[in-house]
């Protein structure tokens, strides 16, 4: 826990707030050898659990040399403080209260975290989406404190993310459950949050992924049904669904339980607000303060964050002076490949440390 208050770029407050983090492996007598790995939206701090394959023989991380430290962001449901925890103005859970929150602030709290426990330079701080999001302003803010850095599937979000991220709020605000974000222990808002994440889903993949995946087949049989028939109406007068929607809503439903809504609403908006230039001068000025080596992953059927705009970006690191290359993943997987095919991108990083 934080014991101060903390000021926003917003202009509100968090008054004590907490950071849940994870360490694998042991600092080394120099110090030297801190990890730092930041989720994704849904993440958590455990990095074990759902970027297992970077530790694996010939993975990037090898905890006999690193220690790799996660932390969970602000306003997730995973220990870190969010909608979820209690209010000390108010004694009460925030709810929908909880305060617009931008990357650049979690990095600052990562940083103080990451001085509490004695690790003055991280030897690398690595991420993807809102994960890459952190690295590139730990780069920018803390250049001092950061060796190398590799931001995977990131630039500002465009029209189309924002506009994505807008309706999978209102499918959450439109559910009757919602109640003002005001829900508590009650029924939660699961049809709305099942749809949100539904929408997010399809945002992560690609059309060449579903087509191959899924094209215009009926909806496969689970365990005692059968097969539904979208070309007929069921004796529920509904139609049955084809394959790409039954994927879809089972998406919606496992999300239901692992995830908050109010969580889901705070990390969508830090995601919008995510721009690195933004309080700089120029590009110039912003990118021209990194130090660090850094790596800009693109993801070659990534729509929600385009391979062009990442390489761009990168682009205009460098003319700004900063040591900064581009590299792309070749996948169907969309934005999700940094997680669907982890043994692809450990061997488009591996050179990086050569």
């Amino acid at each position: 826990m934080l014991h101060e208050v903390l000021a926003l770029e917003s202009g509100e407050e968090l008054v004590n707030p907490t950071l849940h983090y994870a360490v694998y492996g042991r600092l080394n007598a120099a110090r030297d050898n801190a990890v730092l790995v930041c989720h994704a939206l849904s993440g958590s701090a455990q990095v074990a659990e759902w970027w297992p394959q970077l530790f694996l023989p010939g993975g990037l991380l090898d905890l006999e040399r690193d220690c790799v430290i996660g932390i969970n962001i602000f306003g997730s449901c995973y220990g870190s403080t969010g909608p979820g925890s209690v209010d000390p103005a108010t004694g009460k859970l925030y709810g929908p209260t909880f305060p617009l929150i931008n990357v650049r602030d979690t990095v600052r709290v990562e940083a103080k975290l990451i001085e509490s426990l004695g690790i003055a330079r991280l030897k690398l701080a690595i991420g993807a989406s809102i994960g890459g999001m952190q690295v590139l302003e730990w780069a920018i803010l803390f250049p001092e404190r950061v060796a190398r850095a590799i931001s995977i599937g990131v630039a500002s979000l465009g029209a189309m993310g924002l506009g994505l991220n807008h309706l999978q709020r209102q499918a959450i605000m439109l559910d009757p459950a919602w109640k003002g974000g005001y829900y508590g222990d009650g029924p939660q808002p699961e049809g709305g949050l099942a749809l949100a994440r539904a929408l997010g889903i399809i945002s992560y993949k690609s059309v060449p992924l579903f087509e191959q995946r899924f094209n215009r087949k009926p909806n496969r049989p689970g365990i005692g049904s059968s097969e539904e028939n979208p070309w007929i109406s069921t004796s529920a007068g509904q139609n049955g669904r084809f394959d790409v929607a039954g994927y879809l809503d089972h998406q919606g439903e496992k999300f239901n339980r692992r995830f908050d809504a109010n969580s889901y609403i705070a990390i969508t908006r830090t995601m919008d607000t995510f721009d690195p230039v933004r309080g700089h001068e120029s590009p110039f000025v912003a990118y021209s303060r990194i130090t660090a080596h850094l790596t800009l992953v693109g993801i070659s059927t990534d729509w929600l964050f385009p391979p062009e705009d990442i390489r761009s970006l990168a682009a205009i690191i460098r003319a700004a002076g900063a040591k900064c290359d581009y590299r792309e993943m070749a996948s169907v997987h969309g934005h999700d490949a940094f997680l669907a095919e982890p043994e692809q991108l450990v061997r488009l990083l591996t050179p990086v440390f050569e």
